[in-house]
């Protein structure tokens, strides 16, 4: 912290204030208990879990690290509905208010509490639980009804109490299952037969000990109704002194323990009998509150080496390290998908330039054009064709050949010269005369001159 002037405001960094803030956190709640749906579970490599803990209207970041999550046997995934032990703190990177989880086990306890305060509340609006309705225990009972199992430690219990304490009480047991779906219909079917036959003073209804579930037969409201409707006043003694049942606000009254609530009907037939469970109170009294000094004093000392342990220093660089991991993968993923895009645009733009592509334009041109020249070839062919035909038949027209089909022949000397005149040859010489089809080669015997021209005057 500094100051910005003499006897002016105090200036906190971001730091310090984080710091401080974290330490008020720290201090001012230690270990509590929260229970909420999850949710954004993130598994980083360091074995590390981050999630965020909501219900219907808020969420709070948690962070579980890798030594208390090798001790997780409840499943951490989206949606599942747990209970947590944790402390609350500030990771001072981003200035985030969270959890640092210390346990976790699944919330299925907590909707039966749920369930147990909402049907606890309904009944006592009903009056069943009204302190005028509860009966008084008979002063000495000569005969004590017990509803439970005739095989469990609370029946054996009763009855060293009652062979202990009250040995002229006769006791009779209506055996019933004490846990599992069976037993409502059974208790209640108990109490009904035990008060219809009205044969005992008082009814006790007794079980051991154990987890909510356990006890779920002695919160169901069937049963609760048929204790308020017994015609005998009726003692509970369900479960350990912790334990506390619908069946417990329905009783005339509420005992610690199946022992106890056999001692809460048996007269102590001998006066210096009845200092001893006097003495044993006061003794559980003080112990109970020397064990709960000795736990708060634990807490707090847990809590400080909690607080000085290494770890704690070690959190928040292990937090701020598997935020960048998760940052950089982020930031790697988007990198890669720009290469990714960049890469097939030029591999587009390469096939559109690719000398493979343009050969193939210019195969196709020149197809093409061969096609075209193949035509105008074929064009000017025939139409030369046409012009020879046509020419031919003129050059046939004054053909000699022509004159030589008629009849007429052609003569040549031996130089190969065409003879016109017959004073150009002389008796003994060789011709040759050319006819229509075919040559003769002829000696000449005879000349005959050619007369004069005799031309008109």
């Amino acid at each position: 912290m500094t100051n910005a002037a003499t006897n002016g405001p105090t200036v906190f960094s971001v730091t310090e204030l984080n710091a401080a803030v974290r330490e008020l956190l720290e201090h001012s709640f230690g270990l509590l208990w929260v229970e909420g749906e999850i949710s954004n579970v993130a598994r980083p490599r360091s074995g590390h879990i981050y999630f965020s803990l909501k219900d219907g209207d808020a969420q709070v970041r948690c962070a579980l690290f890798r030594g208390k999550a090798r001790l997780v046997r409840t499943a951490l995934d989206n949606g599942a509905q747990v209970r947590l032990r944790a402390r609350v703190s500030l990771y001072a990177a981003r200035g985030d208010y969270q959890l640092i989880v210390e346990h976790v086990e699944d919330a299925g306890d907590g909707a039966l509490q749920r369930a147990f305060e909402q049907l606890k509340a309904r009944l006592d609006a009903e009056g069943l639980f009204a302190a005028e309705r509860k009966r008084a225990l008979p002063a000495a009972p000569a005969r004590i009804g017990v509803i439970t199992s005739a095989t469990g430690a609370a029946i054996r219990d009763v009855l060293s109490v009652v062979a202990r304490r009250y040995p002229l009480g006769a006791v009779r047991v209506y055996p019933v299952p004490v846990q599992g779906e069976a037993a409502p219909a059974a208790i209640v079917a108990a109490l009904t037969r035990a008060s219809a036959r009205a044969d005992c003073d008082v009814l006790l209804l007794v079980r051991g000990g154990g987890s909510l579930e356990d006890l779920q037969a002695f919160n169901d409201e069937n049963v609760a109704r048929a204790i308020v409707a017994s015609r005998l006043p009726v003692v509970s003694g369900v479960g350990h002194e912790v334990d506390v049942t619908i069946a417990d606000f329905a009783a005339d009254v509420r005992a610690a323990t199946p022992s106890a609530a056999a001692e809460l009907v048996c007269p102590d037939l001998a006066a210096r009998a009845a200092v001893v469970p006097q003495a044993a109170a006061r003794l559980q009294r003080r112990m109970r509150s020397r064990l709960s000094t000795a736990r708060e004093r634990l807490d707090g000392l847990t809590a400080r080496l909690a607080r000085q342990h290494p770890r704690r220093r070690l959190e928040a660089p292990m937090q701020r390290l598997d935020d960048a991991e998760l940052r950089l993968q982020r930031a790697m993923r988007l990198r890669l998908g720009r290469r990714r895009d960049h890469a097939t645009a030029l591999s587009q733009r390469l096939q559109r330039a690719s000398p493979a592509s343009r050969i193939t334009r210019e195969r196709r041109r020149c197809e093409a054009l061969e096609r075209r020249l193949t035509l105008a070839t074929r064009g000017h062919i025939r139409n030369a064709d046409q012009r020879l035909r046509t020419a031919a038949r003129g050059l046939n027209g004054v053909s000699p050949l022509q004159t030589l089909e008629r009849g007429y022949a052609i003569a040549r000397d031996a130089r190969g010269e065409v003879v016109r005149n017959a004073d150009d040859v002389t008796e003994g010489s060789r011709i040759a005369v050319d006819l229509a089809r075919g040559r003769l080669d002829c000696d000449v015997h005879t000349v005959h001159p050619t007369p004069p021209d005799r031309s008109p005057e």
